[in-house]
C-alpha cells in the first residue's frame, strides 16, 4: 500500500514523488552491493589469507595450471619444484593449496 502511494501521481497532475526515485536508486545500489561487490571482496580476502598461510612443503596449483611443491618462500615470490624443474612464481598467482602435499 505504501509503495502504491509513492509511485502514484500527485493530485495536481504532476509527476511521481521524487523521494520515490531516490529510494529506488538506493535500493538498486544496495542490491548491487550485496550481489556483486561484497562477495567479490570476501573472495579476495580468502585468497589473500590462503596466499599468506602457505609454507614450505605445501603442494600448490598456480593460476596457469602448474602443479608443484613449495621449496622456498620470500615476501612476494615462491619457488616451486615441479618434476625436475624449479620455477619462481609470484605469490598472488597461487590458485589453490593442498597442505603438505596431501
Amino acid at each position: 500500500m505504501l509503495m502504491l502511494g509513492l509511485f502514484a501521481a500527485s493530485p495536481e497532475g504532476g509527476t511521481a514523488n521524487p523521494m520515490a526515485t531516490v529510494m529506488m536508486m538506493m535500493g538498486f545500489i544496495a542490491i548491487f552491493y550485496f550481489l556483486f561487490f561484497r562477495p567479490q571482496r570476501k573472495q579476495q580476502q580468502e585468497h589473500q589469507k590462503m596466499v599468506q598461510d602457505v609454507k614450505k612443503g605445501d603442494e600448490i596449483t598456480t593460476v596457469g595450471g602448474i602443479v608443484g611443491t613449495i621449496v622456498h618462500l620470500t615476501d612476494d615470490r615462491i619457488t616451486i619444484k615441479t618434476g625436475d624443474t624449479k620455477i619462481e612464481v609470484e605469490r598472488s598467482k597461487i590458485g589453490s593449496v593442498r597442505a603438505d602435499g596431501s
